[in-house]
C-alpha cells in the first residue's frame, strides 16, 4: 500500500483522536514552518516517567524506602524543570534520534507527560498507515524507494504541528530532506551503548527470529549503527546514557532512570534555547 499524503494524514487525525486529551492544555495544531535563522533550528513539549530497567533487588525495607524516595524526589525535578521549561520552548516540537529501543521510547513518553506535549513514534505510524507489521516490512522489501518516501510523508506531517514528542525512526536521519525536516524543532541523540541496545531487542522476541543469538544482534546493531550514525550526528545535543551515569556516580548503566535521562535531556534544551534566545537578540537592529 503507498502511503501518501492523504493517507498519512488520516492516520495521524486517527492516532490523535485515540489519545487521551484529558491530561493536555491544548490541542494539537498545525504550525507554519518556522523560519530557521542561520541553520539554528527552533523547538517543542511532552508524558510519564518510567524507569528504564528494572532495579536490582535491594537489600531491607530501609533501603527500598530511600530508594522509592529517592525517586519520588527525581519525578518532581522532572516535572518543576519542565514546567519552568514550557514558555520558552513555546511549542516547538522535539524529535528523539537514536537506536530504537525502550529507553527511547520510554523517554519520550516521560517527556510528552511533562511537558504536556503528544508523543508518537514515527515508525509505528508507518507501519499504522501501511496497514500493519507485516504491510510495511513488505513495502520495504518490493519497493524501498516506495518505502523511504513513505517515511518522508509521515515525517512532513509530524513537522507541520506543534506540541509533539516524536521518538524518529531510522529513516528521519536517511536523506537530506528528512534531516532538513527534523530543522523545524529540536533533535536530540539518545547516545545509548550498543550491546544495551542488542539486549533490548534479544528481550523483545518480537523484533528477531527465533534462533538469532545475542551476539548475532549485536553485530546487526552495529552494522546499522555504522550506517546511521552521521545522521545521529547532526542533532542540536547529543545525551550519552554512559556519561550521564559516570555524572551521577553509578557503577551500572542500569542504574539510571528514565527521570535522569529526561533531566538530562531538559537540561540540554534549555540551553539550546538560551543560545536561540541570545542569537535573536543579537540579530536585533539597533
Amino acid at each position: 500500500m503507498e502511503i501518501t499524503k492523504a493517507t498519512a494524514t488520516s492516520t495521524l487525525a486517527a492516532a490523535i483522536h485515540n489519545l487521551s486529551l484529558s491530561s493536555l492544555s491544548s490541542t494539537i495544531r498545525p504550525r507554519p514552518r518556522p523560519y530557521s535563522h542561520s541553520g539554528f533550528s527552533k523547538f517543542p513539549l511532552v508524558s510519564r516517567p518510567t524507569s528504564l530497567t528494572a532495579t536490582c533487588s535491594l537489600p531491607n525495607e530501609t533501603t527500598t524506602s530511600t530508594t522509592k524516595v529517592a525517586g519520588a524526589d527525581t519525578s518532581l525535578q522532572v516535572k518543576k524543570r519542565a514546567a519552568d521549561l514550557s514558555p520558552e520552548l513555546k511549542g516547538t516540537s522535539i524529535f528523539l534520534l537514536g537506536m530504537r529501543g525502550p529507553l527511547k521510547t520510554n523517554l519520550g513518553k516521560l517527556l510528552a507527560d511533562a511537558l504536556r506535549y503528544y508523543y508518537f513514534d514515527s515508525d509505528s505510524l508507518v507501519e499504522e498507515a501501511a496497514g500493519g507489521e507485516f504491510a510495511v516490512r513488505s513495502l520495504k522489501e518490493r519497493d524501498e524507494k516506495g518505502f523511504r518516501e513513505s517515511e518522508t510523508e509521515v515525517l512532513k506531517q509530524l513537522t507541520s504541528m506543534g506540541r509533539l514528542v516524536v521518538c524518529a525512526g531510522d529513516g528521519a536521519v536517511q536523506s537530506s530532506t528528512n534531516l532538513g525536516l527534523l530543522r523545524h524543532g529540536i533533535s536530540l541523540w539518545i547516545d545509548v551503548p550498543l550491546d544495551i541496545v542488542a539486549r533490548g531487542m534479544v528481550e523483545d522476541k518480537t523484533q528477531l527470529a527465533a534462533s538469532e543469538s545475542h551476539s548475532e544482534v549485536l553485530e546487526q546493531v552495529v552494522a546499522t549503527y555504522e550506517e546511521l550514525r552521521a545522521g545521529y550526528a547532526t542533532a542540536d545535543a547529543k545525551i550519552s546514557l554512559q556519561n550521564i551515569a559516570v555524572k551521577l556516580g553509578y557503577d551500572e548503566l542500569d542504574l539510571v532512570t528514565t527521570e535522569d535521562l529526561a533531566l538530562e535531556v531538559l537540561k540540554e534544551i534549555e540551553k539550546l534555547t538560551r543560545v536561540k534566545k541570545m542569537m535573536e537578540e543579537a540579530a536585533r537592529p539597533f
